[in-house]
């Protein structure tokens, strides 16, 4: 009975966002209540347990993620992702422009989230394919991959961030786990994968698209840019080492965990990146927290909806469905990273939002990790993995890409929705591999 009213919790929240097009928000509070008072909690301790689950999961990241946003936007206006871009193409030439573009939306997109790193990246993937004379998706896919699998596997990301805190994992391992994954996902789901995008021969028009390009001497150097930009992503990969290498009582370890806390990874990397791309440069503080300001306000309906995807997950928990499924797993054979990978890819067929798939899922499968001694940083890359599956006409980054690239659905459909669909097939065997091994 508890997991039926859980499965009906779920198909309401599926009617809601599909049908009613209602705000994922609020759609999870409501799920949240009503599944609360099925399962025979007091109403009043339901609110509660909502207003628990939401703090709970805020309070561990709004600071992160506030952080990592101020961090992306300063980056985007100071120029310095579009001189990564410039100075890799120009240094890779046009036979390797796919790699020089691959490497762009990597650098970029772990600074800044998919959606920032797609508008910004593509009046240069215009510019390329027009200048070359290359198909627009010969271009476009390799980016559009980077960013995604940034987005979908690499800590200071939302996802992987809020995934990481209801699993309680180290976001350094998960951060660093998600490297060795991310880098043959790029190449499979980008380069490789628009060999068979051929007979989709779309030219570059200016038309579609307005957007600002920066001159030379409005930019800073190639070398600070990129500095500055991988400051959070070294910082925390150097304390997922020492945290492999060196034993707990060391004091090179408690530092570099120290610096190396998401945290204090993204508050290091936004004081630089004030000096190195704006103080350093000539502008202004108010400029620069102006800036800061707009990436603030930008993330609000992502910190509500991963607050939403808390107040589930605790209801579960509290009302006892959480102990419910531990028991049943208890003796199974079923892989729990199977598992956890196979409801987010349900659930992001169904409602669209990856956020709201992953954060939905994650709550589900919790017990497991504790019932199956699971490794909670690959628990947290399988769940990432399965809610980027096949992205189609439910999710507002079809939309974006197919528009952008002035592609029809079904065209849209074979290129963009693929390469998802090969991302969070090649985040699953990344996962089952590493586990195998470790």
């Amino acid at each position: 009975m508890p997991l039926f009213i859980v499965a009906m919790g779920v198909l309401l929240l599926l009617l809601l966002m599909i049908k009613f097009k209602l705000n994922g928000f609020i759609s999870l509070i409501l799920v949240a209540l009503v599944v609360g008072i099925a399962e025979g909690m007091k109403p009043i301790d339901t609110v509660t347990s909502i207003q628990n689950g939401v703090g709970g999961t805020l309070g561990s990241l709004a600071l992160i993620l506030g952080f990592g946003a101020m961090f992306g936007k300063i980056i985007a206006d100071s120029g310095a992702a579009q001189r990564i871009a410039r100075s890799l193409i120009t240094k890779f030439g046009v036979k390797r422009i796919q790699w020089a573009v691959v490497l762009t939306g990597f650098i970029v997109g772990i600074a800044m989230y998919y959606e920032i790193g797609f508008v910004l990246l593509i009046p240069l993937v215009f510019t390329i394919a027009e200048m070359t004379e290359l198909p627009l998706l010969y271009i476009g896919i390799p980016m559009a991959a980077a960013l995604s699998v940034t987005h979908g596997f690499l800590p200071p990301h939302p996802g992987p961030v809020a995934i990481s805190a209801i699993y309680k994992a180290s976001i350094s391992m998960t951060l660093f786990y998600g490297i060795i994954i991310a880098v043959p996902t790029v190449i499979i789901a980008g380069p490789v994968f628009t060999l068979f995008l051929k007979k989709i021969d779309h030219k570059a028009t200016n038309n579609l698209f307005k957007a600002r390009i920066f001159e030379d001497d409005e930019m800073p150097s190639f070398k600070i840019s990129v500095l500055t930009a991988i400051i959070p992503s070294v910082l925390m990969a150097f304390s997922a080492v020492c945290e492999i290498v060196l034993p707990k009582t060391s004091g090179v370890r408690g530092f570099a965990g120290f610096i190396g806390s998401p945290l204090m990874a993204m508050f290091i990397s936004v004081i630089v990146s004030i000096f190195t791309l704006g103080i350093f440069r000539g502008k202004k503080m108010e400029e620069i927290m102006k800036s800061i300001a707009d990436a603030a306000s930008g993330i609000a309906m992502i910190l509500l909806i991963i607050g939403g995807g808390g107040a589930f997950k605790q209801v579960l928990i509290d009302s006892g469905v959480g102990k419910y499924i531990a028991t049943l797993m208890v003796g199974t054979n079923i892989s729990p990273l199977l598992l956890a990978w196979l409801i987010a890819a349900l659930l992001r067929l169904a409602l669209g939002s990856a956020t709201v798939a992953s954060m939905t899922a994650a709550g589900l499968v919790l017990p497991m990790i504790a019932s199956t001694n699971a490794n909670p940083a690959l628990m947290v890359l399988a769940t990432g993995a399965g809610s980027l599956i096949f992205s189609h006409v439910n999710d507002p980054g079809f939309w974006m890409f197919k528009e952008y690239f002035g592609l029809t659905i079904g065209e849209t459909l074979s290129s963009w929705s693929v390469m998802e669909t090969i991302i969070s097939v090649m985040g699953l065997i990344g996962v089952l591999a590493i586990n195998i091994i470790i």
